[in-house]
């Protein structure tokens, strides 16, 4: 498997509607933070998460987080 591509040394604040959502692991898609199928080929798969309100989540930008897709702060030291 590839390893995965920092996106961005930071999250991503964004707003979401309610339902599932798709945060892009392999760091390739065009649509950050959430997955555009750019992972294909790679051995990676989006992760599917579900709000059950509208919200501002802060979903992690350089796909080294072990809380996933939230950001838990792990770009600081990479």
């Amino acid at each position: 498997m590839d390893q995965p591509v920092c996106a961005q040394k930071g999250s991503y604040a964004v707003d979401l509607q309610p339902g599932d959502h798709y945060w892009c692991a392999c760091g390739r898609s065009k649509n950050q933070p959430l997955c555009d199928g750019s992972h294909k080929g790679t051995g990676f798969t989006p992760l599917k998460f579900t709000l059950a309100a509208a919200q501002r989540v802060h979903l992690c930008g350089c796909k080294q987080t072990k809380k996933a897709p939230y950001c838990d702060g792990t770009h600081k030291t990479i």
